[in-house]
């Protein structure tokens, strides 16, 4: 799947729902509860949760690759977690703030 910034995408497996905030150019084998994500609004049949993929994905936080330069926000929390083929997807850290010395 070709992401570009600003996409929204729903599972097809759950109630996830997520915005691309940064995206690589390669195309990405981007999933939900084991399944393709799929354009928001798309109608479709609804897929089963696999077990080894659901341990949730939590709303307002975000999910990050760095390798590939991949970062999503999760705008709707759900059962699956995301993952980039069969590799989860690993929250992203917040960033220190600088002291005030």
């Amino acid at each position: 799947m070709q992401l570009k910034a600003g996409s929204r995408l729903q599972s097809s497996a759950c109630d996830t729902q997520v915005i691309v905030v940064r995206a690589p150019k390669d195309d990405v084998d981007l999933r939900c509860g084991g399944h393709p994500l799929v354009a928001q609004g798309s109608a479709g049949d609804r897929a089963a949760l696999d077990p080894n993929h659901s341990t949730g994905s939590a709303m307002g936080k975000r999910y990050a690759d760095e390798t590939l330069g991949l970062e999503l926000l999760i705008t709707k929390a759900g059962a699956g977690s995301l993952s980039i083929g069969d590799t989860p997807m690993s929250l992203k850290d917040a960033k220190p703030l600088p002291s005030s010395d």
